[in-house]
Parts: structure tokens; C-alpha cells; sequence
């Protein structure tokens, strides 16, 4: 390759860089606007957080695809059965299309969003590195010291009680580290599951001991 070639072949690099950059910056403003308002958990705040969950654990699979990893984790909810009537990931079909995104990275995108949750992918295998990335950088955010704040925010959004949220921590946040893919995703997960069974410790102790009689009963 001449060094005609090369400048030339390092402009498209660029070119797509700056692209890059671009759509997923318009991600970021569409979810902010697609999830004004909501205070249950899963806000733009936590989109944003899943992003740079799975940025960091792409960095340490640098075979993966990064651009489909950031697109598929910044739109990871934006067609979630919980708060859309959507069909066919159609939110995240119509921003992909606006932003010029192919159509066989586009189904990548979707097949990654579909493979994240929990409810519907238990014992299924992530099919692609970057499946395996979104989903643990979605659940280390279900985990810790966000993942019990988010909890009770989606529960008291619901009409859930203090204990029926607590439930919760049974019914998955504290089946999730096992059930990590990658392997910085299971070093992050070990302290957040350790901070989430010693806050359902705690919190089982003081309602239970809420349970007695009350000091001036007759």
C-alpha cells in the first residue's frame, strides 16, 4: 500500500469514527427523550449506565463488534414489554433506520436487545460476544447498591409493598452473578451480589424484629 493509499484508507477510518460518535450521541438524546419521566428504575440514567457498563467490558474483548455493543446496549429498553406496546423491536427499528444503520446490523442490534432479558432467557446461551456483553452490563446494573435502589423505585411505581419487593432479591437479583458471561462481567457482579445479600440480611433482621408486640399494647 502506498502512502496515498493509506491516507486515504485512514480518512475512511475517520470518517467512520466521527459516524460512530455520531449515532451513538443520537442514541443517547433519543432515550433521554423516550424515557422522560419515569422514576420506576428504568430511566435514561440507567440506559446510560448499561452503556458504560458494556464499554468497559468490551474493552476487554476486543473481537467484539463495538459499534452494534454501545447501539444495542443504549436501546436495550426501548421496546421492554413494561413500558411499550411495541412489536418487533419497533422503536429501535425506526431510530436505526433514521440513522442510517444497514439492515444486517440493524437485526444484529435487535437479536443482541433480544437475548437481554431475564425473564425471558433463562437457560438460554448468549449467541454472539456481544450478546454476552449487553446482558451482564443490564444485569450489573439490577445488582449493588443501584440494583436495590431501583428495586423498591419500580416497586413503589407498581403498588408494591416494602416486603414484596424485597421478594425480588430471591426471585433474581441474587441468581444473577451466577449466571454471568463474561469474565469482567463476573468480577464486577462478586461485590455487588455480596452488597445485595448483606442489605436483604439487614433488612430481613429489622422487619422481623418489627414483628413483636407493640410496646404499649394492652
Amino acid at each position: 500500500m502506498n502512502s496515498a493509499e493509506a491516507a486515504a484508507e485512514a480518512a475512511v477510518k475517520e470518517g467512520e469514527e466521527i459516524n460512530a460518535r455520531g449515532v451513538i450521541d443520537a442514541a443517547k438524546e433519543y432515550i433521554t427523550r423516550l424515557f422522560e419521566g419515569n422514576s420506576g428504575g428504568h430511566d435514561a440514567a440507567h440506559t446510560l449506565r448499561v452503556y458504560r457498563n458494556a464499554m468497559r467490558i468490551a474493552d476487554g474483548m476486543p473481537g467484539c463488534d463495538r459499534l452494534t455493543v454501545a447501539l444495542a446496549a443504549l436501546l436495550h429498553d426501548a421496546d421492554d414489554g413494561k413500558l411499550f406496546r411495541t412489536e418487533n423491536f419497533a422503536n429501535a427499528r425506526t431510530f436505526l433506520e433514521k440513522e442510517g444503520i444497514g439492515a444486517e446490523q440493524t437485526e444484529k442490534i435487535c437479536s443482541v436487545i433480544g437475548e437481554v432479558s431475564f425473564s425471558k432467557n433463562r437457560g438460554k446461551e448468549p449467541s454472539s460476544p456481544e450478546s454476552m456483553i449487553v446482558r451482564d452490563a443490564d444485569r450489573l446494573d439490577a445488582m449493588g447498591a443501584v440494583g436495590v435502589a431501583r428495586t423498591f423505585a419500580y416497586g413503589g411505581e407498581h403498588g408494591r409493598s416494602l416486603d414484596e419487593s424485597a421478594a425480588h432479591f430471591r426471585e433474581k437479583l441474587l441468581l444473577l452473578k451466577d449466571e454471568m458471561c463474561t469474565e469482567a462481567g463476573r468480577a464486577a457482579a462478586g461485590e455487588r451480589h455480596r452488597f445485595l445479600a448483606e442489605f436483604l440480611r439487614e433488612y430481613l433482621k429489622e422487619t422481623e424484629e418489627g414483628q413483636g408486640p407493640e410496646e404499649n399494647e394492652i
